[in-house]
């Protein structure tokens, strides 16, 4: 691996991991070092480091990076309008992160003049929207494009992964990563002017529940700005979508992934992941009281069916309901062991077809008004099964 792309690499990766961890995090501090390094490393050359994101191409100085090609992270600087980085001299560990946060929050605000070059701090790097210019000087710079923002998610699909592992070994949840997962969607969600659906295809069967959970949090999270939910509960409403499914932790794989139709016992087992879950996130923590009342309450329709089965007629929470919709509709357009996926098209008529009956009629409206106002992605790193 050359050393432009190691650097790169290495940049992308201190990004990601400032978005899971504060400030001192010694997994925020050591991705930053090892960054700082790979720079270090590169500058030790007489010519100072430049980079150029144009469309699918990463250019160093004026030598195309071939490893590169289609590399994500060079689409999403670019959408967040930093088409070209100059290191102008060596500098130093706190420049360096100063740089990191800038451009940070170039990817986490959404009202950021992408035109605007950020000159405003002297971190001896300049970076911005700024033009090509041909072979020779005299021609005039062309604008770069804004090429479609394709997110990522390896980093909180990850820790998600790392997450259940816990619940199935300690029986608790670690609350500070579930909200730092969240946090981190959120960015990815802002990172143009609108809102951007960062989903995640399943490309293991296995994979299910971590690749389910992510994308309710995240449709969720958009049906709630939809609706004018304030940041609080915005978050909220993504972390009982992160968590809805978290009493199926325990379910054996086989009966999960089973493509025939489920006995008695395993039906009976799937339909009790409600008040497991509801169960475990009160353990971990009381204050989780909308989590754990979304976890019992999701699978209940607007008219009483479904499970569990409820004592005595009542409406269930607007985030239960909000997190009822959007579970439903990736459940249909993921790929299952006993049945294909349905296509986006289907899956929203079926949720129209049932509003007021099992769905909220006014939570549809909303969830299929987030979706055309979104301009939806799907993450490279989880192709569909073939």
């Amino acid at each position: 691996m050359s050393e432009p792309v190691r650097f790169l690499n290495s940049f992308a990766h201190s990004l990601s991991v400032m978005t899971l961890y504060p400030e001192g995090h010694p997994s925020r501090e050591s991705a930053i070092d090892a960054a700082f390094q790979d720079l270090s490393d590169l500058t030790t050359s007489s010519q100072p480091p430049s980079f150029t994101f144009l469309g699918e191409d990463v250019i160093y100085g004026r030598q195309t990076l071939r490893e590169l090609k289609e590399w994500s992270w060079g689409r999403r600087l670019t959408a967040a309008g930093v088409q070209r980085l100059e290191f102008e001299r060596r500098v130093s560990r706190d420049e360096f992160e100063g740089f990191l946060q800038e451009i940070l929050a170039r990817l986490t605000l959404s009202l950021i003049d992408t035109s605007e070059q950020r000159f405003s701090r002297p971190l001896g790097v300049r970076f911005g929207a700024v033009g090509m210019r041909e072979q020779t000087d005299e021609a005039a710079p062309e604008p770069l494009a804004i090429a479609t923002l394709d997110v990522t998610l390896d980093e909180e699909a990850g820790m998600l992964a790392w997450l259940h592992d816990e619940v199935r070994s300690r029986g608790s949840i670690p609350l500070i990563e579930a909200e730092t997962v969240v946090r981190s969607l959120a960015v990815a969600m802002h990172s143009e002017a609108n809102i951007v659906l960062p989903l995640l295809r399943l490309k293991e069967f296995d994979q299910y529940t971590t690749t389910h959970s992510l994308n309710v949090a995240v449709l969720a999270m958009g049906v709630a700005e939809v609706l004018g939910c304030s940041p609080g509960e915005v978050r909220r409403i993504g972390v009982a979508g992160l968590l809805h499914d978290i009493g199926k932790i325990r379910i054996p794989l086989e009966v999960l992934t089973k493509p025939g139709t489920l006995t008695m016992e395993e039906r009976q087992l799937m339909n009790r992941h409600p008040v497991d879950g509801a169960r475990t996130i009160i353990k971990t923590d009381a204050g989780l009281d909308v989590a754990a009342v979304v976890a019992y309450e999701h699978h209940i329709m607007l008219n009483g069916g479904g499970y569990p089965t409820l004592h005595y007629d009542r409406a269930c929470t607007l985030a239960s309901r909000l997190v009822h919709v959007c579970d439903v509709y990736d459940a249909l357009c993921t790929r299952r062991p006993y049945r294909d996926a349905w296509s986006s098209d289907a899956a929203k008529a079926y949720l129209e077809e049932r509003a007021g009956i099992e769905f909220d009629r006014d939570l549809v409206a909303a969830f299929l008004k987030m979706l055309r106002l979104s301009a939806t992605t799907v993450s490279e790193a989880r192709a569909p099964v073939s």
